[in-house]
């Protein structure tokens, strides 16, 4: 059976006070209300029509100050926002509602505030309720979010520029359907396996023996046998990241099918140095060398496996680079400014 406490709780309204206990008094209702007010950071003011302070609870900074004016330390221009919201509730007993932003040392704190009527029975303005919540919280994990949706949408156009530009590079060289979506996929899982990295950062990059180690290891090869890394080991932005790991995919294709890692004994040196210029800045020196057999570099006839890396990839990176091949011997040297990297 239902009780008469739940059939009238049901029916009433949210902001009706309901006396669950005979023994409940206006005292403690006061009493309790204060303590939510405190706990949830909520400030709320009763001023007449005059704005003559009647009563005020839970003020604190910055409405707090040593005087009666309601608006406490607030800037000028934020405390004659309030004032005049306050002046046309008085005038119109239409409620207001504001944001305003408060500048303190170490960057702004953001308030909501409601400025309502209290209008007595016979439906006259007798004065104004100001609450003020602070949501400088809230604000601020807005304001992340804003920038974080900006920041994946810049990445997302780059992306899709990358691969727009794969797609038709590996169509101009393909020789077939067939042809273009095996190598099309493949350069897309390269791309996929560097995001991974760089997604799993944070988007703050990824550290480049990691990179080179994923792309090798990609294709079944032992990197521990296979992959001999030699040097420093830069941690690459997200725009690094994915151009070289399309290097590196480009060149461990290659070597799995025509190069070093083609046979059981086979592997590939790749040394990476810090170079200073005689301007001072430091640039990344990246060598990948291995010994190919015959068709290692396929008769050197142009595709996109060789555009991309001393065309595409440099460029990208503001940087230069050159493919050898000669003497059954293949050597990639690719040469990157600072602005792609940074040391750990």
């Amino acid at each position: 059976m239902r009780s008469r406490t739940a059939d009238r709780t049901e029916g009433a309204r949210s902001d009706e006070v309901i006396a669950l206990h005979p023994a409940e008094s206006g005292m403690q209702l006061g009493r309790a209300l204060l303590h939510a007010l405190h706990n949830a950071g909520i400030s709320v003011l009763y001023q007449d029509r005059e704005m003559k302070t009647v009563w005020a609870r839970n003020m604190r900074a910055p409405w707090a100050s040593d005087n009666s004016d309601s608006n406490g330390i607030l800037p000028m221009a934020q405390a004659d926002r309030i004032s005049a919201a306050k002046r046309d509730v008085v005038a119109t007993g239409n409620p207001e509602r504001l944001e305003i932003s408060v500048p303190v040392e170490n960057g702004v704190r953001w308030f909501q505030i409601w400025v309502d009527a209290d209008r007595g029975d016979a439906g006259d303005v007798q004065g104004v309720v100001t609450t003020m919540v602070e949501t400088t919280e809230q604000k601020r994990r807005e304001q992340t979010l804003t920038t974080l949706l900006r920041e994946v949408s810049h990445r997302s156009k780059n992306l899709l520029a990358i691969i727009q530009s794969i797609a038709t590079q590996t169509g101009r060289y393909s020789d077939g359907i067939g042809d273009f979506l095996t190598r099309f996929r493949g350069r897309l899982q390269s791309l996929a396996s560097s995001q991974d990295l760089v997604t799993s950062s944070n988007w703050r990059g990824a550290a480049l023996h990691e990179l080179v180690t994923s792309q090798v290891g990609r294709y079944g090869t032992n990197t521990s046998h296979g992959l001999r890394f030699r040097g420093a080991n830069p941690y690459l932005n997200p725009n690094a990241a994915l151009h070289i790991g399309l290097a590196m995919h480009e060149l461990a294709v290659n070597s799995v099918s025509y190069g070093a890692l083609s046979r059981p004994d086979g592997f590939v040196e790749v040394t990476a140095n810090l170079n200073t210029a005689a301007t001072g800045e430091v640039a990344l020196s990246l060598t990948w060398a291995e010994t190919i057999g015959a068709n290692g570099g396929r008769g050197n006839q142009k595709r996109f496996g060789s555009v991309a890396l001393e065309r595409v990839v440099p460029t990208s990176l503001s940087g230069t680079a050159s493919l050898d091949i000669a003497d059954g011997r293949l050597e990639y040297r690719l040469v990157v400014p600072h602005s792609n990297f940074e040391t750990q």
